[in-house]
Parts: C-alpha cells; structure tokens; sequence
C-alpha cells in the first residue's frame, strides 16, 4: 500500500496572525500617513513660496501701496537742481517723487499729484525725479526727451503731455510733441538724438535705489516714502499731519 502524503496548503501572509496582521495594519496606516503629510507639506511650501514671489513682483510694479520710512541719510534731499513744481524756501512739505513715463500707475498718481499742488499751493513743494523700470522699453527715451525739454524750460509741461498721452510714447512723437509746445525743434532733436541728459536720467535712478525705491511711483513725503498709486485721501491724511507738526 502506498501511503501519500496530502501537500498542507500554501498560507499567505493573510492567512497568518490575527494579531499580527492587526500590527502590520496599523504600521502602514502610520507609515502612508506620514508619506501624505510630507507631500502635502511640499505642496504647500511650494505654493507659498508662488505667492510670496507673485506678492514681491506685484509690490515691485507698484501696484499695492505701502508707506514706510527711508533709511536715515540715504534719501538725496531736493536742490535748485531738481525739477520742481512750487517754491522749496516756503513748502512745509516736500514731496519727492520717483517716477518712469510709461509705468501705468504713475500715469494714475499723476493727477493726484496735480490736486494736492492746487489745494495745497505753497505749503507743499513737489521734486520729479526719473526711476525707469527695466521692462518699460520708452520709459529712459521719454525721460531724455523731458529733458530736453527741461532744457528750453518746458519740463512740466511736456512730463504732463506724456502722462497724458502714454501710449503715443515713441521718437516721433516725442519730437512731434516739442513742436506742439513751441519748442526749437531742431535744437530738441539734436539734444534727444544724442542722449544729451542719460547721465541725469541714471544719477536720479541712482538715487532712487540708494533710497529704497525699488518701484513706480514712489513718493517720499518729507522722508516717508509712500509706494504705489495711492487715493488722494491717504496721501492728504499724511501732508496733514506733516503740516500740524
């Protein structure tokens, strides 16, 4: 008689156990847990580190006003040298700008600009000064042009002109709108042709940057420095309390 013997069946991990299928359960549901809580962290990092750089580039184009105050000796103070709108012997308030003529949000602080002069008159001095920014391709030939400008004593009239006029900005129409003001045409092109003023145009940038501005427009409100395009309301809530000082 040939005895055989029965194969024992084949046992799978799961078939083991209970109580060690029930440890093994609980360490993958930790492990898997802690593998989801890295890659979510990750994740997140990885999203804020998108925003914080979206929030530095939306501060640098000057699009969220910020106030602040520049550093101690750095801001260059006004002299009969810069181009200035009111009488800096009896202003109370100095305001000096940083601008570029194709930055969009300089285009809307111009006006605001334009209203504390009026309502404020002599109380308040304003001081322009040239900050192009890189990826503005006619900010530096508009500035040129201003000077130019400034140098057949024309400086307000055509800075306003090309604010207004903003997206005309180009060589033509910088010589054509010299014409408009009755300026010696031939003189202007010659002085524009030439780049006469970038030294200007960079000591202003220059300056700007030793003082912080790392965006347009940037106004120093006797020393307080005011970034972006800000309401008419917030830039008279600190003149007034320059004034009452």
């Amino acid at each position: 008689m040939n005895d055989q013997i029965e194969p024992k069946p084949t046992q799978s991990f799961f078939d083991g156990n209970p109580k060690m299928l029930f440890v093994f359960g609980l360490v993958s549901g930790i492990a898997l847990t802690l593998i989801l809580n890295n890659s979510s962290g990750v994740f997140s990092s990885a999203q804020g580190a998108d925003k914080l750089a979206a929030k530095q580039d939306t501060v640098a184009v000057g699009k969220v006003p910020t106030t602040g105050t520049a550093p101690s000796g750095k801001l260059a103070a006004a002299t009969k040298d810069d181009h200035i709108r009111g009488d800096l012997n009896k202003a109370e308030v100095v305001l000096i700008e940083y601008s570029d003529f194709e930055c969009p949000f300089c285009s809307r602080h111009h006006p605001t600009m334009l209203q504390i002069m009026e309502e404020y008159g002599d109380k308040v001095a304003w001081v322009f000064r040239y900050f192009p920014l890189s990826f503005h391709p006619e900010a530096v030939p508009a500035a040129l042009a201003s000077e130019c400008a400034a140098e057949q004593d024309k400086f307000w009239e055509y800075g306003d002109a090309l604010f207004v006029n903003q997206d005309l900005l180009a060589a033509d129409y910088y010589s054509q709108l010299a014409g408009e003001l009755g300026l010696n045409q031939s003189k202007f092109d010659d002085c524009f042709e030439a780049k006469k003023y970038q030294d200007q145009v960079d000591a202003d940038t220059a300056s700007g940057a030793t003082a912080g501005v790392s965006g347009t427009p940037a106004t120093f409100i006797n020393g307080q420095l005011v970034s972006g395009a800000v309401p008419y309301a917030s830039l008279k809530t600190i003149i007034d309390a320059e004034l009452a000082k």
